[in-house]
């Protein structure tokens, strides 16, 4: 057992991904915290988390597993991947008899995108599950997101990690069921995944009744986005500007009522899909982005 997870992390750092040892049989760090930090070794400048002291160094590695069977943790930033995480409904959560897995939801993704779902290196999770590895661009720092891009459908980037092929929990194994090397992430989940840019700001000392107007504007042109994306981008240009306008509802510039009404007229036009899932789409950003942007001491 320990030489097959020592060959799990080897093969993994080959590839140039980062590794660090995880508890055994666990998905979690097996490292100190930083209430135990010695103060030595990798941590001699400061407590180092997992993310800073995963490595591709192969006698670290030889070195680390060494000292038990430790599960194998993929830090997705250093390594620059995307891993794309699709979950099984939970079974105990209510509702979720006739809910579709997230390889259903994503195969339905890259269908409305006029693709295939990409070949790329995956593993099998132990719920049935599956992970999907991307390589991301250089000049773009990613992060992880949970239900953004569709229910069951998770991301994998900065500050986020993965467990690789080859690592068993009480659940089950990890199992390598694709292709041989990660892809790049396709360009229609990376304008999904891509941080909104953030709206022209208001030019200082501006009067509430200016700013109104300001997010009257806003909202005009990104009714026109949604309106005009041309097919294949409509879901990736809502969620945008779904998430833009969130910061007007947030500050009470604009009704939210009003907001969706105009999202779901703009989704609409040309829809090539039922007004239910823009509208889920709409309902999911909005609440993001309200919950991101509402002031301190101010309810959502």
């Amino acid at each position: 057992m320990s030489e097959r997870l020592l060959n799990a992390a080897l093969s993994a750092a080959e590839r140039g991904w980062y590794v660090f040892p995880l508890r055994v049989g666990s998905k979690r760090p097996a490292l100190h915290g930083e209430t135990s930090c010695p103060r030595t070794g990798p941590c001699a400048s400061g407590h180092a988390k997992w993310e800073q002291r995963a490595t591709t160094d192969l006698e670290r590695i030889r070195v680390a597993w060494s000292h038990g069977p430790f599960n194998v943790g993929i830090a997705t930033g250093p390594s620059r991947l995307v891993v794309v995480d699709l979950d099984m409904p939970k079974s105990q959560d209510k509702g979720s008899e006739g809910t579709p897995d997230g390889v259903t939801t994503f195969e339905a993704l890259c269908e409305r995108t006029g693709r295939a779902v990409p070949d790329t290196y995956r593993t099998r999770t132990p719920s049935g599950g599956m992970h999907l590895y991307f390589t991301a661009p250089d000049g773009v720092r990613l992060t992880n997101t949970a239900g953004s891009i569709a229910p069951l459908v998770d991301t994998r980037a900065c500050g986020g990690y993965v467990v690789a092929a080859g690592c068993t929990t009480p659940a089950g194994p990890y199992e390598a069921v694709g292709g041989p090397v990660a892809a790049p992430v396709p360009a229609w989940l990376l304008s999904i995944l891509q941080p909104s840019p953030k709206p022209v700001q208001a030019p200082t000392g501006i009067t509430a009744g200016q700013y109104r107007r300001y997010a009257d504007v806003a909202l005009g042109c990104e009714v026109r986005n949604v309106a005009t994306a041309a097919d294949g981008t409509r879901n990736a240009s809502l969620l945008r500007a779904a998430r833009a306008l969130g910061r007007f509802i947030a500050s009470g510039d604009l009704p939210r009522t009003v907001v969706e009404q105009a999202l779901r007229g703009a989704a609409g036009a040309n829809a090539t899909q039922p007004q239910r899932y823009y509208d889920d789409v709409i309902r999911r950003a909005l609440d993001w982005s309200i919950t991101h942007n509402t002031p301190p001491g101010r309810a959502a």
